[in-house]
């Protein structure tokens, strides 16, 4: 994961640049302020060529100060406030000097004051101008580099959370596929090699389908119920009859998005600890509607709730699998939470709750992202959806097909 370069503001984004324009503005704003100011006295124009030197001196000390300056930004605080005093005070004192000098020259026998007069007396000026702008030096540079700290470190904190998002990511499918390849093992050495096959089939379909998504990446909930049926297509060759589903989604819904795997963990759990310990199994039910601003999704089972064999259902287990029990390697719930919370922060709501006399629910809400194709087209009334044919009604597969979803405003799919 490659980083990215640190952009600062426009003005500074070539530090260069910056600092020869503030250079030349403050040098030049100086020069033309005291102009004004000794034209404003009725001073001869000859005391504006004294009045430049002077500038032009201030103009090359300054470099000079900002070429150890940038050595001592570095250093030690002791070093680098200690060295910067006493290099103000040299460049003072030059500075000082040489406008006393030219005032000198300038005035010749029309004053009395000596060198060391005019030198204390010019010195309040050069101290001013130049602690300013020894000031404003430090404090540019140092803001720089806060900023550039903050920045890397916005975007370390944001690679972080893109590479754990990943790490979850990245356990599901390895999650999935130990309990797959468990199964398809089991059916070789029963010698059942054309439903080994057909779940093989099955297998590379899922996995071709979600690794199509990148890591982190959101996709719409249409996209994610089709991947949850190529799961549940694998599932449904272990369990046949005992798994049923049943979807209710809103058309609102279907174009949300949310994090890519985000539902077929849930199933999962549901299959795990509903349908795979009772002998009539059980229904797991997914919805999904639009409240306001939120999507709510909420996966439901006919299990036996909380309690399983007389001990509370866990999020996650790593206690060994009973016999004829899905394999789990316990990542399941908890890796969604963690991921709700890397993506979302506390903008979102996890909550599991269980029926006194069975069922099993997981609810969750997060904030609704429709996708851009929802936002770009307008949606479909009722009445535009082409009414059911009464073959399509009296067809046996529709009536097994789990995977089919009708557009209609509210979708009942797997009623089984």
């Amino acid at each position: 994961m490659s980083m990215v370069k640190f952009q600062p503001a426009p003005f500074f984004a070539s530090k260069n640049r910056a600092f020869w324009n503030l250079q030349l503005a403050g040098w030049g704003g100086y020069f033309l302020l005291r102009s004004v100011v000794a034209i404003a006295n009725d001073q001869p124009l000859d005391l504006l060529v004294v009045l430049l030197v002077t500038t032009i001196t201030g103009f090359t000390i300054t470099l000079i100060l900002s070429v150890v300056y940038r050595q001592l930004i570095d250093r030690q605080p002791i070093v680098t406030w200690g060295g910067t005093a006493i290099v103000l005070t040299i460049a003072v004192l030059v500075h000082s000097a040489i406008e006393a000098w030219l005032q000198g020259l300038y005035q010749g026998s029309l004053t009395e004051t000596s060198f060391a007069q005019r030198l204390i007396g010019l010195s309040f000026i050069p101290l001013a101008l130049l602690g300013g702008w020894s000031a404003l030096y430090y404090a540019i540079n140092y803001f720089l580099r806060v900023e550039e700290q903050t920045d890397r470190l916005q975007r370390l904190e944001a690679q972080a959370t893109a590479a754990q998002l990943a790490m979850l990511r990245y356990q599901l499918n390895p999650h999935f596929l130990f309990n797959t390849l468990n199964s398809i093992s089991t059916l070789v050495l029963l010698k059942q090699t054309g439903p080994a096959n057909a779940m093989l089939t099955r297998l590379s379909g899922f996995l071709r389908h979600t690794l199509i998504a990148e890591p982190g990446s959101k996709v719409t909930l249409e996209q994610e119920i089709e991947t949850l049926q190529l799961y549940l297509d694998i599932e449904r060759m272990r369990f046949e009859e005992r798994l049923r589903t049943q979807f209710d989604i809103e058309d609102a819904a279907m174009h949300a998005r949310l994090p890519a795997m985000l539902l077929q963990p849930l199933v999962e759990n549901a299959i795990k600890y509903a349908v795979s310990p009772q002998e009539e199994g059980a229904r797991i039910s997914l919805s999904a509607r639009v409240v306001g601003e939120r999507l709510r999704i909420a996966v439901e089972d006919t299990g036996p709730g909380a309690v399983l064999g007389g001990q509370n259902r866990p999020i996650a287990s790593n206690a060994p699998p009973r016999p004829g029990e899905p394999v789990s390697t316990g990542v399941g719930l908890v890796n969604i939470q963690n991921r709700l919370a890397q993506g979302y922060g506390a903008d979102h709501l996890f909550e599991t709750r269980s029926q006194p006399g069975g069922g099993f629910t997981v609810l969750i809400e997060i904030p609704y992202e429709p996708s851009q194709q929802a936002t770009n087209s307008p949606a479909k009334s009722p009445a535009d959806s082409p009414p059911p044919t009464s073959e399509t009604a009296s067809s046996p597969e529709t009536e097994a097909a789990d995977n089919v979803i009708n557009l209609n405003s509210q979708r009942v799919i797997g009623n089984s």
